[in-house]
């Protein structure tokens, strides 16, 4: 396991490495030798209209899809990192578009993955369909819940039927040994539904429920956006969901921070509304939450993930390029060009983002800048540089030290 990154002047109690292995997860390996997580976009084809669709998903394949073999090789390079090698997620569109997605599965296991398939609400999310890729040896399907109602989520995916679709995916994928992972997009039409999501998530069960904040490209860019306080509040609202749900956020890497902050709170019994500068937002959600759940239902949270694009995270295109995130569309290559190990390794861009030292703006003075770094695919999607600051986060350097001292 490579050792804890410190954090400069960091909230009392997480000083030193002790610490910072309690609250937040380390990857085991380098993340600089080897991702913890390759994300392969298998299509871009699906039959929704989602809002926010990064890949602005059409109804047909693109000829230019990896083959099935290109597939298989691109496998057999990910699990050539080193064992344990990264979790390897098939992504779309929608991956039951592939009419290979089960031997694409198969050869995955054989290789030696631990695979999971992101799947779409459609008419293909079906038992027997689920059933056939668990048979194939998938661990886990990724699933999107966009609202607590058909009303809410169909409006936003585009589609009439995908909640119940959902639904029904959902409980035959948790019926039968699959681990399932609820992803809600945060946006401005689901903003006071978020409690009752998290309640639904915690009465039918998942693995993670992780709450995806937009990064506007694709389709999203149409989208109206949260200001930076507003994402400060819903973040320390998803802090407050992981008492009830193991909770994790997407595109959000300041939750890192959010969660370094109220833990340093709560070991001095304060509330964080103040010394956090929290909005009406954070307590209209806080207290929703509470009429919602009322007794606390975890017993811990679930520590975030040290990874970010380009550092631990990588995805794969259907076309085969190499980019630090699937919504950070600059390229590192291609695999049907160098295997991915070589591209992770030594690309000068996925290199570069590893490097906290060439973070712009506040991201650059920000003393959470090793564990956080913000995100890198927002920057680039507003600014055109991906080492500019995170537009969305409201964080001014030194606050932390604000707190300890206050």
């Amino acid at each position: 396991m490579r050792p804890p990154v410190p954090v400069a002047s960091a909230p009392p109690g997480l000083d030193g490495p002790s610490g910072q292995h309690t609250l937040l997860r380390i990857p085991r390996h380098d993340v600089g030798e080897r991702p913890f997580i390759v994300i392969w976009e298998a299509t871009r084809a699906c039959p929704l209209a989602c809002l926010h669709c990064r890949a602005e998903a059409v109804t047909r394949r693109d000829p230019a899809e990896l083959s099935t073999d290109e597939a298989i090789a691109l496998m057999d390079s990910v699990a050539n990192f080193g064992h344990p090698a990264p979790l390897f997620v098939i992504t779309g569109g929608d991956p039951f578009a592939r009419p290979d997605l089960v031997e694409l599965v198969r050869a995955g296991t054989r290789a030696g993955l631990s695979v999971a398939v992101s799947p779409s609400g459609t008419p293909t999310l079906t038992q027997p369909n689920l059933a056939a890729l668990h048979d194939a040896g998938a661990r886990a399907v990724s699933l999107s819940l966009d609202g607590s109602s058909a009303g809410v989520h169909d409006a936003f995916r585009g589609v009439a039927g995908t909640f119940e679709a959902t639904l029904r995916g959902w409980r035959a994928a948790r019926d039968m040994g699959l681990r399932v992972q609820i992803n809600t997009t945060v946006h401005r039409g689901n903003l006071t539904d978020l409690p009752a999501i998290v309640r639904l998530v915690h009465e039918l069960t998942a693995m993670t429920w992780s709450a995806f904040f937009l990064v506007p490209t694709g389709r999203g860019r149409e989208l109206d956006w949260l200001h930076p306080e507003e994402v400060e509040d819903v973040l320390n609202f998803v802090y407050d969901a992981g008492l009830h749900v193991p909770a994790r956020t997407t595109e959000a890497h300041h939750f890192r921070r959010v969660v370094l902050q109220r833990q340093a709170l709560e070991a001095e019994g304060v509330d964080p509304v103040r010394p956090l500068g929290l909005g009406p937002l954070y307590r209209q959600l806080r207290a929703a939450l509470h009429e919602a759940l009322p007794v606390q239902t975890r017993r811990a949270r679930r520590p975030p993930m040290d990874v970010n694009a380009g550092r631990g995270f990588v995805f794969v295109s259907h076309t085969g390029q190499v980019h630090p995130s699937g919504f950070l569309p600059m390229s590192a290559g291609n695999v049907r060009e160098r295997p991915l190990p070589d591209l992770y390794r030594s690309s000068e861009l996925l290199t570069g983002l590893r490097d906290p030292r060439r973070l712009g703006g506040r991201c650059g003075r920000c003393e959470f800048a090793a564990v956080c770094g913000g995100s890198r695919s927002r920057a680039y999607a507003l600014t055109g540089d991906p080492y500019a600051e995170e537009p969305w986060c409201s964080y001014q350097p030194g606050g932390a030290g604000a707190i300890r001292h206050r």
